[in-house]
């Protein structure tokens, strides 16, 4: 597996994998938090100004992707997805990893990231990595039960 900064040209496969690793939530969510959770390759070219994203190959196949947004001294990590069938092979923890090095070269306090309480998988893997709950953010996403995590990670 290798890791690499996200290109506009990857937009497409980014947005198919969102999709793909969201699909079997969809039930959980409100249509307008699901469109929002798994935004089309206009807005993930448009978010690649807001801050980097990278993206998880397997055999030259995107099968991971995270983003990061700067703010003030957090930096925000969003739209965190492993192709259900490259699930257990360390790919999420492998995307923190570029994260935390990325924030950690910016000299950024602590990273932040929002999450819903029915993705147990994902929220086992922030927990092991770190983050732990704060009672920050908004508590929901277009109706969708949300809550932030985050890891104060600089000592």
């Amino acid at each position: 597996m290798t890791t690499r900064a996200a290109l506009a040209t990857d937009a497409d496969a980014i947005a198919s994998l969102l999709l793909t690793s969201f699909r079997e939530f969809e039930p959980l969510y409100t249509t307008r938090a699901f469109h929002a959770t798994t935004p089309g390759s206009e807005e993930i070219r448009r978010r690649l100004g807001e801050g980097p994203t990278w993206v998880a190959e397997l055999e030259r196949a995107i099968v991971g992707t995270v983003s990061a947004v700067p703010m003030a001294n957090d930096l925000y990590v969003r739209s965190m997805a492993v192709d259900p069938a490259a699930r257990g092979r360390g790919i999420g923890q492998r995307l923190l990893d570029v994260v935390e090095a990325y924030a950690s070269a910016r000299r950024c306090a602590r990273l932040l990231l929002r999450t819903t309480p029915f993705l147990t998988a994902a929220i086992g893997l922030y927990e092991r990595a770190g983050f732990r709950r704060a009672d920050e953010g908004p508590p929901d996403l277009f109706g969708t039960p949300l809550f932030t995590v985050t890891k104060d990670w600089r000592r």
